[in-house]
């Protein structure tokens, strides 16, 4: 019969030196036991240490023992007596990243429509030989120095993650990578400052998974199946771990079953939307560190009637028809005990006023029309053509100016001051159309030859600044209405 026998050791090597340049290459020492600590006699036995590098400071050498490039191999040795010991001790270079999850917190959101949402909060530590002296990021990026250091480690995520994020306490991190595998989804972590011996980081991983794949029923039993912890990293070691797990609202008969010892916690209660009575929070938590081979599935059975899935639906419902129903009677509903004259009064003038708005927009366009026949004129020298603009834009000119000194007669009516101000609009606008006849004029004298440019154009340049303070006066009582 043959028997395998596994065994992770957390935290048995020891950093030697303990404390490091940015520049240095870290080395490690190990001390073990040279033989097999076994209750009865070994009649053969052989060791071989892996190391990282061929990097090799010392080593014990105990006959027979050899060496070859990153391997040292004890052995064969015979007929040891049971509990025999002797010191194996190995101090050789190692680089390789000494990170410890100091504490995991994964939460496990159940949505009975269809989707799973976890999210880890990590803090992690690197226990390598610590930093002596400051950091020098120059030094780091220039010489490639810090040969320790980690400055990156991959995250394995199911193969139906979506929506996966990675932030800190500042914010999201987008010095990160994903890439889609067959069999997984690979987040490659970069944190916003390589971890030195002694360093911490703390960051916060979340993504979305279908539920079709982890959730099984049968009639209103229901068993969720998933992962108590994920691939974080390479040789992980976790200290310490707490599960929690969001389940529906109304959910009962809760059982869990773990594929090693856990603690279970005193169920919790999680409030979200449209929740009434909140949803059951199961939590449990680690009773010692976990590694990869703890990668397993645990199993969470429940009972949720499917009726029940119906509840927010109904809620959500009845709230916009409750909202429509008051917004109805709202609106219909005159709650006044008097009417207010006032409020109907200035109701009144402010419509009077839009329409004293809309038609001297009306009169805007004419005066652009005004300016659009000159420059004609300035073209085609056609003077019957621009007199009969003219004669058409004043007529059109006449009917907005009457339309207007009849709203101005019901705004002073009711509200004088806004009346004066209609009265000196009128009074700008009587003023800008007089500065434009007199620029028509002078275009026609230019066009027929009686005036020439140079005159011509330092009148011209008299009138344009005076229409431009003109519609400013305009514009600004427009604007008081």
């Amino acid at each position: 019969m043959s028997v395998a026998v596994e065994i992770v050791l957390g935290g048995a090597q020891e950093m030697y030196p303990a404390v490091i340049t940015q520049k240095e290459k870290q080395f490690v020492r190990y001390i073990g036991n040279l033989y097999a600590f076994l209750p009865y006699t070994v009649t053969s036995q052989t060791t071989t240490v892996s190391l990282a590098s061929s990097n090799i400071e010392s080593y014990t050498k105990v006959k027979p023992v050899s060496q070859q490039d990153t391997t040292v191999k004890y052995g064969p040795y015979s007929n040891i007596a049971p509990l025999t010991e002797a010191e194996l001790s190995i101090h050789a270079e190692n680089n390789n990243p000494m990170l410890v999850v100091t504490n995991l917190l994964r939460v496990i959101e159940l949505s009975m429509w269809g989707n799973i949402a976890v999210e880890e909060t990590v803090d992690v530590r690197h226990n390598g030989a610590q930093l002596k002296g400051s950091f020098s990021r120059y030094e780091f990026q220039r010489e490639n120095s810090g040969v320790s250091s980690v400055k990156n480690f991959k995250t394995l995520l199911p193969a139906a993650a979506r929506d996966v994020y990675y932030r800190d306490d500042i914010g999201n991190i987008s010095t990160s990578h994903m890439k889609v595998m067959d069999d997984a989804v690979e987040l490659d972590i970069r944190p916003r400052f390589p971890l030195f011996g002694g360093w911490k980081t703390h960051y916060v991983i979340g993504y979305n998974v279908p539920s079709y794949e982890y959730l099984f029923y049968k009639g209103d039993n229901h068993v969720l199946n998933i992962r108590l912890v994920d691939h974080l990293f390479d040789d992980m070691l976790v200290e310490e771990a707490e599960i929690r797990v969001i389940l529906p609202e109304g959910v009962t008969n809760i059982q869990l079953a773990t594929p090693f010892p856990v603690k279970r916690e005193q169920d919790g209660k999680h409030f979200t939307y449209l929740d009434t009575t909140g949803r059951t929070v199961v939590a449990f938590k680690s009773m010692n560190d976990l590694t990869e081979n703890h990668i397993q599935d645990f199993q969470l059975q429940f009972t949720l009637p499917h009726s029940k899935m119906m509840m927010e639906p109904l809620i959500l419902v009845t709230a916009f028809f409750l909202l429509f129903l008051l917004s109805i009677i709202y609106v219909r509903l005159d709650f006044s005990i008097t009417v207010d004259e006032g409020a109907q009064a200035k109701m009144k003038v402010a419509g009077y006023c839009e329409k004293v708005a809309s038609l001297q927009d009306r009169r805007v366009a004419l005066y652009q029309a005004m300016e659009d026949a000159m420059v004609k004129l300035k073209s085609n020298k056609n003077v019957a053509d621009f007199q009969a603009a003219l004669k058409k834009i004043a007529a059109d000119a006449k009917t907005e100016t009457t339309a207007i000194a009849e709203l101005q007669t019901t705004i002073k009516n009711v509200n004088p001051d806004l009346g004066e101000k209609v009265s000196e609009l009128q009074r700008n606008d009587k003023i800008y159309r007089d500065h434009q006849a007199a620029q028509a004029v002078l275009v026609e004298k230019l066009v027929t030859g009686k005036l020439q440019k140079p005159p011509y154009l330092e009148q011209e340049g008299v009138l344009l600044k005076k229409k431009v303070e003109v519609s400013d006066k305009m514009n600004a009582l427009i604007r008081a209405f």
